[in-house]
């Protein structure tokens, strides 16, 4: 039975161009990275390097599947990136909207407790240790002056 040919591919809530491969399809995906989409493809006995456009619906249904809860298909705690969660305790896999959603919610909850990444959050400056003397700086570009443009002002 040959599949027909599809530009674009819907995989979990992502549009994927049907010209990519599916490593790099999958890639595409908020949550999915090269590694794990390598991963998925080893699970489900799929060519990395075929190209998305010819996948059929039953596979796209098994990757969105697997996606979900890699868990259930045996990869390893270290593999998800969403380990020890700070409500529920558990390890899982979070794409898409839910991993923004998640990460905004974190940021939030830094900033609710006043710790200082939430402070430094909240005042929108570096979190990460990196210096802010010359970097990081918002507003208008300040330039330097001389004496001749001066002059010519008056």
């Amino acid at each position: 039975m040959a599949v027909e040919y599809r530009h674009i591919v819907r995989i979990a809530e992502t549009d994927i161009p049907g010209s990519l491969s599916l490593a790099w399809g999958l890639a595409r995906i908020k949550g999915v990275g090269y590694n794990l989409a390598i991963g998925i493809c080893r699970v489900l006995n799929l060519n990395p390097s075929m190209q998305v456009g010819y996948l059929g619906d039953e596979d796209v249904a098994r990757i969105e599947e697997l996606i979900r809860e890699p868990k259930k298909f045996g990869f390893p705690p270290w593999t998800l990136n969403r380990r020890k969660d700070y409500e529920a305790g558990e390890n899982f896999h979070l794409v898409s909207s839910d991993l923004i959603y998640y990460a905004r919610e974190d940021i939030n909850r830094e900033i609710r407790i006043r710790s200082w990444r939430g402070i430094r959050h909240s005042q929108g400056y570096k979190v990460r240790g990196q210096k802010t003397h010359t970097t990081g700086r918002l507003g208008p570009i300040v330039g330097v002056q001389r004496k001749k443009a001066q002059q010519q002002q008056k």
